[in-house]
């Protein structure tokens, strides 16, 4: 009965999480926490000498981010640069598998000192020590699999450097989301990506983008419909049959 109750609670708390959007449009994420907020909200330290930006600022062509020659791709803490995911992608894998084996052992004693012929007479009748073990067996088994998958994608979207290593290699993390009626599409991408990569567009495709996490998905009246009851999805992980 405790098992019961707590499968009970645990589904109920599942299903409140769904109900804020019951009769109307899906909230948005808050944009005012998490990494990327933080990000830009906090300056970072100055990397250039003070000796050397007053320099800069006595030339009419320095190599400051704001000026005519300056290098205008995100690489600092709070910057923001534009992520290209697009692949068209195509696998096909197939296995085929086949195994068999036999094997027989046979074991005979038709003498043996006598005693084989004096323990048959206490033996059920037909019954016989003359062959005492004889044992075969045999196993095949055949498996085939194929695999088939294609997926294509082409999204973009902004990213914030949220922290810069030690290495200089910069973490990145974006996200997006997009309501259309009751309906909410929501596309999120994180990684590490290196300086030298970012072109001078300011974009990085997804390819160069290391530890990449990708999520496009959604949530909204249609996406619950399409959801496995919160009973069902127990029911399929607990029962062995």
């Amino acid at each position: 009965m405790r098992s019961i109750a707590l499968l009970m609670i645990l589904g109920s708390l599942g299903a409140c999480a769904r109900l804020d959007h019951v009769g109307k449009r899906p909230d948005f994420s808050p944009t005012d926490t998490g990494r990327e907020h933080l990000a830009m909200s906090v300056q970072g330290l100055p990397r250039t000498l003070e000796k050397q930006r007053a320099v800069d600022q006595a030339s009419l062509w320095s190599g400051a981010r704001n000026s005519l020659l300056g290098d205008l791709r995100a690489s600092e803490q709070g910057d923001i640069l534009t992520v290209v995911i697009e692949f068209d992608e195509k696998a096909e894998i197939s296995n085929s598998t086949s195994r068999s084996r036999s094997a027989g052992e046979s074991m005979k004693v038709p003498q043996f000192l006598g005693l084989p012929q004096r323990i048959d007479k206490n033996l059920p009748e037909g019954a016989s020590m003359a062959d005492a073990v004889s044992v075969k067996s045999g196993s095949e088994s055949d498996g085939d699999g194929s695999v088939r998958r294609k997926e294509k994608l082409e999204l973009k979207v902004a990213a914030t450097i949220t922290d810069v290593l030690p290495n200089g290699v910069l973490r990145i993390q974006g996200s997006q989301e997009v309501r259309v009626n009751y309906e909410l599409r929501e596309l999120l991408v994180t990684g590490y990506v290196r300086p030298e990569d970012i072109s001078r567009s300011n974009q990085i495709t997804y390819d160069k983008i290391a530890s990449a996490r990708i999520s496009y998905g959604g949530r909204g009246q249609i996406m619950d419909v399409q959801q496995p009851r919160y009973g069902q999805q127990i029911a399929d992980i607990i029962l062995p049959f």
